[in-house]
């Protein structure tokens, strides 16, 4: 934000102006000397002329006349639907063409919505109350909804890197040497133990994708996961390549990939990674990638045995599975 006085707010073009109208100089030295183009301090001179220090004031830069612009007495009818038969913008636009011959695309109405403030469903309810209530998505059994997911993080240098020796020292400066590449963390979760299975490996192919899927099957099935009814995963190319359906659909009942940009519909992996992140390869400087991977592999066995999980009732995801191939079980009671 600019201070009151400053050279270019309605105040300073006052005083450009009246350079040229009161002491008479010539417009291109003043435009100069406020390092502004004679043309836009032609501007400013005409419009002071014509309506005084009101003239200089900020303009919106929106066209005059717009002739694709919905006439106002549809923009009247849009609100109308909206506060009394609370249509939605599909809707409104569907009537607008069969009913009344307007031709405007969905967008359209839904940016008319928002300028009204209607867009919500809360904005036209009586008490301001969503009458949406959000789903839950919830998992009935061991196995109903597998969860599958990869998270990327940068590798280490051996010796460590600038959390461990800070910035501005000889392993900081290393980073812009060399890149090292990146570490994918695979990592499958079952909605209704929360027990999971994490792998650090070196891409995210769906070759790659497929080796894992499987050992992680097997480490389920120790635990007594022996069918997967649904394999809830994102749009990545490695779930979307044929060679991992074909690989997959005689072990799965479903593949169900989330809905674009909507990461919450695979909700649980994405808590898991956060949890990961936070607990083990953030939480503390490791000297090289391989400690790194290490330790991953060791809060994995906590996460599975030992973590107290409020999903689970404050207990270890592995309590709520009937097969356990762990018999150091700790007890949170």
């Amino acid at each position: 934000m600019t201070h009151r006085n400053a050279p270019l707010t309605p105040l300073g073009r006052q005083r450009a102006v009246a350079q040229v109208l009161v002491r008479g100089r010539p417009i291109a030295h003043v435009a100069a000397e406020f390092r502004i183009a004679r043309s836009t301090l032609s501007k400013w001179v005409t419009r002071y002329r014509a309506a005084g220090p009101a003239g200089l004031e900020d303009r919106s830069s929106a066209p005059a006349h717009r002739p694709t612009r919905l006439p106002v007495e549809v923009v009247e009818l849009i609100e109308s639907w909206r506060r009394s038969r609370k249509w939605s913008a599909r809707r409104i636009a569907r009537e607008l063409a069969d009913g009344h011959g307007v031709r405007c695309s969905v967008r359209t109405v839904t940016r008319w919505l928002d300028r009204l403030g209607l867009n919500r469903v809360r904005d036209i309810t009586p008490d301001g109350e969503d009458l949406r209530q959000p789903g839950r998505i919830i998992a009935r059994y061991p196995g109903h909804m597998v969860h599958m997911d990869v998270k990327k993080v940068g590798k280490l240098r051996d010796g460590g890197g600038w959390w461990a020796h800070g910035r501005g020292s000889a392993q900081d400066k290393k980073k812009h040497a060399q890149r090292i590449g990146y570490t994918y963390l695979h990592s499958m979760t079952d909605g209704f133990s929360r027990l999971a299975y994490t792998e650090a490996l070196e891409d995210e192919k769906a070759v790659t994708t497929i080796g894992f899927f499987h050992r992680a099957r097997v480490f389920f099935a120790e635990h007594g996961i022996t069918r997967i009814s649904r394999l809830v995963t994102d749009n990545g190319v490695n779930y979307r390549a044929k060679a991992f359906a074909r690989s997959t659909c005689a072990f799965i009942g479903r593949h169900q990939r989330t809905r674009i940009y909507t990461p919450r519909h695979n909700g649980k992996i994405e808590r898991y990674q956060r949890i990961l992140a936070e607990e083990c390869l953030y939480a503390r400087p490791y000297d090289s990638e391989s400690e790194r991977r290490n330790a991953i592999g060791v809060w994995v066995h906590h996460y599975n045995y030992h973590r107290p999980h409020t999903a689970c009732g404050d207990q270890p995801p592995a309590s709520r599975l009937h097969t356990g191939v762990d018999n150091v079980m700790t007890n949170y009671t």
